[in-house]
């Protein structure tokens, strides 16, 4: 948020973003810069402050700080990108490919060191100043918004000349080997998982802390995750939003630095510091190179105990969420998940909103909430960090020292209100016009909560096999048989709070009744039949497979070890979780499925073009129910 573009298109509140990016691949790239203009603002007025914005970059030039913020972000990418198997592979066979020489790391990381202001100004002549480009307007649907202009461009392959790619005259010669290739190879046995050495602690005033060393990569990863979040609106429904709107604030001014001043010292540094709004939390995100660790934890300590909340951060930010809010409710799959919740919890449970809110509950929101909220609610004894990579813990518990001085209040979070139960599968349709595609839900409430080794892991693997596999039934009918959707998919879903199952799929608007009928006849086959014994052999061997890779990064890492302090696991519960993988029976999985995938429980939500889908809808057979955009029934 310090690109001239934030400073000339967002800060003063004409756009909602404003950004721009360079895609590069070995024959072409592309240069791409996307606005999004609030209300009010033209798109004739976007364009004329992007072409300022180029302007005022020829006229300003690169400064020594721009071309450190560059380095210092370039290089931390790329190192970080080495963490997982197919980050390496990815790397490796760039190189190979375009090189010849797969060892172009270290080649890599002087090559990012070396660039100069000079270069800078150079590539922006050559391929951005005064250079043609495609211009395209998205428009909403039924506003009376006026594009750029009328299109005047359409493809002509005139006087187009095909390449030499020198494929003339190759001769193919088959490989000769005894390898067999109508066989497909088989995978090797399971991995054995096992859960790294990790330490836990607890600091004087509350703080609980896990953390794991690895030094892989010099790369660290920290969350700090405060409890509360948007669950905290249940005290007064009328805040609703006021948790992200603090997790905003506190990504914005600190007392020491403004907004853009606390971004540029990330960037030179090749750091980030993220605050995030949950349903019941707020989590800092932090991710540093081991050189820097020092500098990046000060800004931490920064950003936790001294933001500066100012009233125009507050009017932007809201400006930015209204303005999400309400072209949310323009998208069918934005608007299927809104819905979908308020016909589960209720359309009156504050859950349903409490995190982000309403146009209306974040329109009301004043500093004073903002303030109030975040010197009542943040407690060290709400509090807990996560530490992994090139760390040890006596220096993660040293450098994070400043939080044991974070004085502690008691303070109570009320659990959310319980949801609803549905004894008849009722079909509920929101109206997008003109919408080219469809959102089908069908699910509904299971009162389970999250159980590394009880039920709700066990429904997983039923689930696997159902709509979690990308060979799943469920994709497998609606995407590669039918080619109705990209994915189709479905899964259990729980935390502290209970849980849901939803199948859901994006499919295209003529197939949409269709769609329907071929969810509901997977889901039903598989409650009265159950599962394949080759589909149990699959399930063990594919999640069996797929656990060796979902520990790779410091971020899965972090993950993993939030899980063990959250739900407060035992070192060997993967084991334990591998051990009941490696023993379920067909009997197991088939009495699981006739139990949780319950037809008579689960409430069926489309949402898409009401002229074009009603008329199948009505064709199923289910009393089908109109519902508005915030989920309110109309005639």
């Amino acid at each position: 948020n310090n690109s001239l573009l934030y400073k000339n298109l967002v800060k003063p509140r004409k756009a909602a973003q404003a950004s721009m990016y360079s895609s590069n691949s070995e024959l072409s790239g592309e240069i791409m810069v996307q606005v999004i203009p609030f209300t009010g603002q033209t798109l004739a007025d976007a364009k004329k402050l992007v072409e300022d914005s180029f302007k005022e970059f020829e006229a300003s030039g690169v400064s020594d700080e721009d071309l450190a913020r560059f380095k210092g972000s370039a290089e931390s990418q790329f190192i970080n990108t080495l963490s997982s198997v197919s980050g390496k592979v990815s790397l490796l066979a760039m190189a190979q490919t375009v090189t010849g020489n797969p060892n172009q790391i270290q080649k890599r990381l002087e090559a990012i060191q070396s660039v100069t202001k000079e270069d800078i100004i150079r590539v922006y002549n050559q391929y951005v100043k005064g250079k043609s480009a495609v211009i395209l307007s998205a428009l909403p649907k039924g506003k009376n918004v006026q594009p750029l202009s009328s299109d005047n461009y359409s493809a002509s392959n005139a006087g187009y000349k095909a390449p030499d790619y020198g494929y003339n005259g190759l001769k193919y010669v088959k490989a000769k080997d005894n390898f067999n290739r109508t066989i497909m190879p088989g995978a090797g046995p399971n991995p054995s998982i096992k859960v790294p050495a990790y330490w836990k602690s607890t600091t004087p005033n509350g703080v609980k802390m896990i953390g794991t060393a690895n030094n892989e990569i010099p790369s660290v990863a920290i969350s700090v995750s405060v409890k509360g979040g948007g669950l905290l609106a249940a005290k007064d429904p009328s805040k609703a939003g006021l948790a992200d709107l603090v997790a905003e604030l506190l990504n914005d001014n600190t007392q020491k630095y403004t907004a853009e001043q606390f971004s540029a010292e990330l960037q030179k540094l090749g750091s980030s510091i993220s605050a995030t709004a949950g349903e019941d939390e707020i989590v800092f995100q932090v991710s540093a190179l081991k050189k820097n660790i020092d500098k990046t934890l000060a800004l931490l300590q920064e950003r936790i105990f001294h933001s500066n909340f100012s009233e125009d951060a507050l009017e932007r930010i809201k400006k930015q969420t209204i303005e999400y809010l309400k072209n949310s409710k323009n998208q069918p799959a934005p608007v299927a998940a809104a819905v979908y919740s308020k016909i589960l919890y209720g359309k009156d449970n504050v859950r349903t909103i409490a995190t982000v809110g309403t146009e209306q509950t974040v329109a009301n929101l004043t500093l004073a909430d903002a303030k109030v909220f975040y010197n009542t609610n943040f407690s060290p004894s709400l509090t807990s960090v996560v530490v992994v990579g090139d760390i040890t813990e006596a220096e993660a518990k040293s450098k994070l020292a400043f939080l044991n001085t974070w004085a502690d209040k008691k303070i109570t979070i009320t659990p959310p209100a319980p949801g609803k139960s549905f004894y008849k599968t009722r079909l509920y349709l929101v109206d997008i016009p003109k919408a080219a595609q469809s959102e089908v839900w069908a699910g509904y409430l299971t009162n389970l909560n999250y159980d590394a080794l009880g039920e709700y892991y066990r429904l997983g693997i039923m689930n696997y096999p159902l709509g979690a596999a990308f060979n799943s039934r469920i994709n497998i009918n609606l995407r590669e048989d039918k080619g109705w959707t990209y994915g189709a998919r479905s899964a259990f879903s729980s935390g502290k709070f209970g849980g849901t199952f939803t199948a859901s799929a994006s499919v295209k608007a003529s197939a949409t009744d269709s769609s329907v009928v071929e969810i509901v006849k997977e889901l039903k086959n598989y409650s009265q039949n159950g599962i394949s014994p080759e589909e149990v052999i699959f399930t063990k061997a594919s999640i069996g497979q797929s656990d060796a890779r979902r520990y790779e990064t410091n971020a899965q890492k972090a993950a993993f070890l939030s899980r063990i302090l959250e739900y407060d696991l035992a070192p060997d519960f993967a084991e334990k979780q591998n051990q009941i993988l490696n023993g379920i029976s067909k009997n197991e999985i088939d009495v699981l499925a006739k139990k949780y995938i319950d037809l008579n429980k689960m409430i069926i939500l489309v949402v898409g073009d009401r002229e074009r889908v009603l008329p199948g809808l009505q064709k199923l057979g289910y009393e089908v129910v109109i519902l508005d955009a915030d989920g309110n029934v109309k005639q």
